[in-house]
């Protein structure tokens, strides 16, 4: 997936589950309503809680993609 509107990339490398969606869920009022936000994680967790926290927020949730090192990346654009 190529997202190169991403407002906010948020490098949770090394993170361990929770830490990337209390990460994304801190900084998500960094971006405006509209804009998205990159979480950037290793973390095989990721790939279900950051979905899962953007039903839970009531966010969207655009989809998963790569970093340019391979590592999975997580879009979400705020909806609220």
């Amino acid at each position: 997936m190529s997202t190169p509107d991403v407002n906010l990339e948020l490098d949770c490398r090394g993170m361990l589950c929770p830490l990337p969606v209390i990460e994304l869920g801190r900084r998500l009022t960094d971006v405006a309503v509209g804009g998205t936000i990159a979480v950037v994680a290793t973390d095989v967790a990721a790939r279900v809680d950051v979905p899962a926290w953007c039903r839970m927020r009531e966010q969207e949730y655009v989809g998963e993609g790569v970093a340019e090192d391979g590592t999975p990346r997580y879009v979400v654009r705020r909806v609220s």
